[in-house]
């Protein structure tokens, strides 16, 4: 059985977008008590969009290759499905914003996403360990 070369930036790219997809939640369900508490820091522009697409322009990518990569690795899609999932909320909650979705209804979709994401990059991580221990291993 031939073995495939593991790649040493998919497990540093779960572990980022894993702090990502933490740092989108942390922002969603803290900031209004931090806005509250120090209104000074509307000036800083964190609950600005743009903060959103940044967010969403840096655990796209990065998502996206490390998932793969652990997919060639383990063969488990549904873990690329999870984490696809996700990202989809993630751009649905920046897409259809407070308009649609209303304050509420934006955060809990942003929520959702990003545990997805989380819970997608975990799987990914531990699968690809244990692909590379069996293989180690000759399983």
């Amino acid at each position: 059985m031939e073995t495939e070369v593991t790649n040493p930036y998919r497990s540093t790219a779960d572990k980022a977008a894993i702090g990502l997809s933490l740092l989108c939640a942390v922002h969603c369900l803290a900031l209004p008590l931090f806005l509250s508490l120090f209104p000074a820091l509307v000036a800083i522009g964190f609950q600005d969009e743009r903060f959103h697409l940044l967010m969403l322009m840096s655990v796209v990518p990065m998502s996206l290759f490390a998932l793969t990569l652990g997919c060639r690795q383990h063969r488990s899609f549904y873990v690329l499905g999870t984490g696809a999932l996700g990202i989809l909320f993630l751009i649905a909650s920046i897409a259809l914003g407070h308009d649609l979705l209303g304050e509420s209804g934006e955060t809990v979709m942003t929520l959702i996403g990003a545990t997805l994401v989380s819970v997608s990059h975990v799987l990914n991580f531990k699968l690809c360990r244990s692909v590379e221990a069996c293989a180690d291993e000759r399983c």
